[in-house]
């Protein structure tokens, strides 16, 4: 009779999310762990999976950029709705069973709303010399500031230089308002939903996460290239993409997974 630790699985079934049924994937693709990517449907919609050792530890960077890839590679060409890192489901019935069965409709109808969409990041860093030159012509105080303590030790300019930093630092969270909505606004033609994302560097001027139609990918360059030259040496500009719609839809994780 086999015991308990014989019979004890040893592999599962990582999901990175939910696409139509009718796509195909690349017969050298690979996920997490470089595991093979397959394909498991049930009626018209279906899941992207990859085999995977249940003692493996998930969460390394090799790991993240493997579902963010892999993900992303296939928002460019069908649309994809991204579940969450992590998911990992006993075998692909359970995936058929908890996951697509369980979901169907939900998930029919979010693949409908993104047919021909992605998401895109457009992302802008302020250039520092540039914006605290500009901080200082615009105001008197931090430029009084400046001069008091050019010359000055930093014991003796230490509150002079608390002020100061204060003030560039209030001064730069109001222009990153003022140029996220410029952004906003220019990108309000081609963008179905924008979602305005908190900064991730003191010196961030823009990060906006939009759903947009691939086919209109050009005119997306076309324009951030506009606001590229008109904030030249100002504002260093980068558009990402295409994404799977992370900011706007996740799948689920499915309930009872490992």
């Amino acid at each position: 009779m086999a015991t308990s630790e014989q019979t004890k699985q040893t592999t599962g079934v990582y999901v990175y999310g939910i696409v139509p049924a009718d796509v195909e994937v690349a017969e050298d693709a690979t996920g997490v762990a470089d595991g093979t990517v397959e394909v498991v449907t049930h009626g018209d919609i279906a899941a992207l999976v990859s085999g995977l050792s249940v003692d493996r530890a998930l969460g390394k960077p090799g790991d993240l950029r493997a579902h963010a890839d892999l993900l992303d590679g296939v928002a460019g060409v069908a649309p994809v709705l991204p579940l969450r890192f992590g998911a990992v489901l006993s075998d692909a019935d359970a995936v058929q069973e908890e996951l697509l069965s369980a979901h169907a409709d939900e998930f029919g109808t979010a693949l409908e709303k993104l047919e021909g969409k992605a998401q895109y990041i457009v992302k802008g860093r302020y250039v520092e010399k540039a914006i605290l030159r500009e901080i200082l012509d615009e105001d008197d105080q931090a430029s009084a500031l400046r001069e008091e303590i050019r010359d000055k030790s930093e014991d003796a300019g230490r509150q002079a230089r608390m002020a100061l930093g204060e003030l560039v630092s209030n001064a730069i969270v109001a222009k990153r308002e003022q140029d996220t909505r410029r952004v906003v606004e220019a990108l309000d033609d081609l963008a179905a939903s924008v979602n305005v994302r908190e900064p991730t560097h003191e010196e961030e001027a823009v990060q906006v996460a939009i759903l947009a139609d691939v086919e209109r990918q050009d005119e997306l360059e076309q324009v951030l290239s506009e606001l590229a030259q008109d904030w030249d040496g100002r504002v260093e500009m980068r558009l990402l993409g295409p994404q799977a719609a992370y900011d706007f839809v996740v799948a689920p994780k499915p309930e009872g997974q490992s």
